[in-house]
Formats: structure tokens, C-alpha cells, sequence
């Protein structure tokens, strides 16, 4: 596979070439030091990719010759990471976790724990740095489709728009009596009777986990409470290793 991978949003159909964008030039001809004739692969994102060559080195507007065209299959299940916001940058690493596992769409919530404080300002930075990161986690990892990352919005209204559109909704619990995430998971792929779910959310709460009226919401709209163990695990390390599971499973 080549070493050069760039992003080309919605490039004309029947396009013999593609022209990259002042960001995208500068990355593969400043940064990557790409000369005219090195293959590279572009995608859109959206599953299609081209293999292609340097056509014109320039890191304003660089120019690749398309040799060939194919388009991913969507994955069995389309997984949803609904993770309540934590401080820090904290979230960067997940969202580029989620999108090297396959996520195909990231919901940030709010919740009565969630210690960062919103502004329109703030969200749009944090908007921008999580697509940034998610676009350069499918370049290194070689993931054709970029994950949709959603406004933050409050735990109770992402849950009642959210938990109906899916076949089925986990959510990370500390409770006693919840089954484990493996338990759940092999009654899908063992000998069950019951279909893999095609789609499916994971949801993830805050420093200090969801309250108990905010577990009662997502448990009464449909979400399935499991467990990850005896350990107690900090929320990006539940986000990541409950999405490594799930996938590994239902999107082998």
C-alpha cells in the first residue's frame, strides 16, 4: 500500500485527476515530501477510494492522476459510540480510537457530571479538533470511511432521538445484576437464535459514570445495562475496549 494517503471530499464524477486542497497539498508535498509520480491513495470518507500518482507537486493545490477507483462495503453493523463528554483531551483520544475500530458515528452528550463548560465558541473549536483528529486516524490507520461526529448535545435528549433508530443499545454499568458485555455479545454470534443486531449503540458515561436517574432514562428508553468486569475502568478505556469487543464480533 502506498505510503501517502490524502482526503478528497466529493471530487467530480468520471474525474481523471483530482486537485487537493491548500491543507491537504501542504500536508502531502511540505510535510510528506511527495514528488510527481509517487502513488497515493485518496478517499472521500465516505467508503470510495482512488489509487492514484502525483500529478503536480504543488503544496497549494497538488494534482493527482487517477489510475483506479473501488468502494468499500458498508460494515455488517454500524456501530454509534455515544460518549459523555470528559475533560481535557481526553475525547481526542477516543474519538481516534473509535475511528481506527470503525465506528461509524460518534454522539458527545452531556450529562449532570460532565465537567466542561459549553459556549457556541468552545463547541465549534472542539467540533473542528475532533474531525481533525478522526480524518487523521483514517489516514494512518487506512480507514475509508470517516465517522460522523455529532454536536454535543444533553444525555436525555440524544437518548430519546437516538436509543429508537438502533437495533440494540448497550450502556457501560456498574450496577450489580448487569450481564457482561462477552455474555451479551456471544448471543449474537453463538448458536442463538437472535440476528447480530445491524446497527448498535455503545454508551459511555462521565467521570464518576451516569447517575442513577440518568441510568433509569437510558434503561426505560431501551438500552441494555452491561458490565465490563470487576475492574472499574476509567471512561475512555470502557469506550475503547467495549468498541474493540463489539466490533471484533460483529464486524469480523
Amino acid at each position: 500500500m502506498p505510503d501517502f494517503r490524502v482526503f478528497c471530499p466529493s471530487p467530480p464524477p468520471a474525474a481523471a485527476e483530482l486537485t487537493l486542497s491548500a491543507a491537504e497539498s501542504h500536508h502531502l508535498v511540505s510535510v510528506n515530501r511527495a514528488r510527481r509520480g509517487d502513488p497515493v491513495i485518496a478517499f472521500d470518507g465516505q467508503g470510495r477510494e482512488w489509487e492514484t500518482t502525483v500529478q503536480q507537486a504543488d503544496r497549494r493545490a497538488a494534482t493527482l492522476a487517477i489510475q483506479t477507483f473501488r468502494e468499500a462495503a458498508h460494515l455488517p453493523c454500524r456501530i454509534t459510540l455515544a460518549q459523555a463528554v470528559p475533560k481535557g483531551g481526553v475525547m481526542e483520544s477516543i474519538v481516534r480510537h473509535a475511528t481506527e475500530i470503525g465506528v461509524h458515528r460518534i454522539v458527545p452528550v452531556l450529562t449532570s457530571r460532565t465537567q466542561v463548560q459549553w459556549d457556541d465558541k468552545r463547541q465549534s473549536r472542539k467540533q473542528e479538533k475532533w474531525t481533525a483528529t478522526a480524518l487523521e486516524a483514517a489516514k494512518q490507520c487506512g480507514n475509508p470511511w470517516l465517522p460522523e461526529i455529532d454536536e454535543p448535545r444533553p444525555l436525555a435528549e440524544a437518548a430519546a432521538s437516538l436509543i429508537a433508530q438502533h437495533d440494540a443499545s448497550l450502556v457501560a454499568s456498574l450496577h450489580p445484576g448487569a450481564a457482561g458485555l462477552h455474555e451479551t455479545v456471544s448471543a449474537w454470534t453463538g448458536a442463538s437464535t437472535a440476528p447480530p443486531p445491524p446497527s448498535l449503540m455503545w454508551w459511555v458515561g462521565p467521570e464518576g459514570d451516569f447517575t442513577s436517574t440518568e441510568m433509569d432514562q437510558l434503561v426505560n428508553l431501551g438500552a441494555r445495562p452491561v458490565s465490563l468486569g470487576r475492574l472499574v475502568l476509567r471512561c475512555d478505556t470502557a469506550a475503547t475496549y467495549a468498541l474493540a469487543v463489539i466490533s471484533a464480533a460483529l464486524n469480523p
